[in-house]
C-alpha cells in the first residue's frame, strides 16, 4: 500500500472527473494521499474532498510563491483552531527565491507565522524549499517544532538533505529521481537512512522522466516506488514497509486501523 504525501488533488486535471480519479488511485494500491492547499482559496474544498473520500487527507497552508493577506493567515488559524477531522498538516508551505519577483519579507512572515500555527496545533509540515535550503533550515531550527515534517520535492545535496533529518524531517522522494541527469539527487536518495524518506507526486506537477508535458498522477507513486528500489541496496518489501511506518507516524492523524485492514485483506 503507498501513501502519497503531497498531491493536489483539488486542481482540475482531477476533480472534473473524480470517480475516475478515485478509482485509478484506488487500482494502484494508494491508501492515501495527503491533498495540500496553496492559497485561502483552496481550503474549503480540500476539505470538502476530504471529507467525501476516505483515502483523502487535507493539508492547509499558504504557498510561498503566492500572494496572501493577513486575512488569510486569521482564516487559516481560525480553520485549524476547529480541529477538522480530515486535516493532518499544515502545508503547502516554505520559501523560495526562484521567482524573485515574490516578496522575500512577505514570505518570511507567513512562513514563520505558519511554523508557529504547526507547533501551537502539533501538526506536521509540508516544505517548499527553493534555492533556500539554509534559511529553511535556520528557521526549522529556530522553530523546534513537535512534528517536524517534509522537505518536499528535495533535490538539494547528501549533506543538506543530513542536516533537515537530523532535526527530525523527512525527505520527500518524487519524480526528480526518475530523471538520468538528476545524478545529485539520486546518489543523494540512495545513501540517505530508508527511515528517513517517505513518497510523493506532486501531481499534477513534476512529471516523470519521458512523460514531460503530460499530467502527473498520483497513480505514478508506484512507478516513483519501483526507480527508489533501483537505486536502494534495501529489498523492495523493506523499503515499501518502512516508508509506510515512516508516513503513518510522520501523519499521525491518518487512520492507521483502515490501512492495516488493506494490507491485511
Amino acid at each position: 500500500m503507498f501513501i502519497d504525501t503531497h498531491c493536489h488533488f483539488n486542481f482540475p486535471a482531477f476533480v472534473t472527473d473524480l470517480n475516475n480519479s478515485i478509482s485509478r488511485i484506488q487500482q494502484a494500491k494508494i491508501a492515501s494521499l495527503i491533498i495540500p492547499a496553496v492559497s485561502v482559496d483552496h481550503f474549503s474544498q480540500i476539505l470538502k474532498l476530504t471529507e467525501q473520500y476516505d483515502e483523502l487527507y487535507a493539508a492547509l497552508g499558504l504557498h510561498p510563491i503566492y500572494q496572501h493577506s493577513h486575512a488569510d493567515l486569521e482564516k487559516l488559524s481560525d480553520i485549524v483552531s476547529t480541529s477538522p477531522n480530515k486535516l493532518v498538516a499544515i502545508g503547502e508551505i516554505g520559501l523560495d527565491r526562484y521567482d524573485i519577483s515574490v516578496d522575500w519579507q512577505q514570505q518570511l512572515t507567513f512562513f514563520r507565522a505558519q511554523l508557529a500555527l504547526a507547533k501551537r496545533y502539533e501538526l506536521p509540515v509540508l516544505i517548499h524549499s527553493r534555492k533556500t535550503h539554509d534559511v529553511i533550515y535556520h528557521e526549522l531550527h529556530q522553530a523546534n517544532l513537535p512534528c517536524r515534517g517534509v522537505i518536499h520535492g528535495f533535490s538539494g545535496s547528501y549533506q543538506q538533505a543530513m542536516q533537515f533529518i537530523n532535526l527530525g524531517y523527512y525527505i520527500g522522494v518524487g519524480g526528480v529521481i526518475s530523471y538520468a541527469r538528476a545524478n545529485k539527487t539520486r546518489h543523494t536518495i540512495a545513501k540517505l537512512p530508508l527511515e528517513s524518506l517517505v513518497l510523493e507526486t506532486d501531481a499534477p506537477d513534476m512529471p516523470l522522466s519521458g512523460r514531460q508535458g503530460q499530467i502527473n498522477r498520483p497513480e505514478n507513486i508506484v512507478d516513483i516506488f519501483n526507480i527508489l528500489c533501483q537505486l536502494r541496496p534495501e529489498n523492495s518489501k523493506q523499503i515499501a514497509r518502512t516508508i509506510l511506518t515512516n508516513t503513518l507516524t510522520l501523519f499521525n492523524r491518518i487512520n492507521k486501523m483502515k490501512i492495516q485492514n488493506q494490507i491485511h485483506y
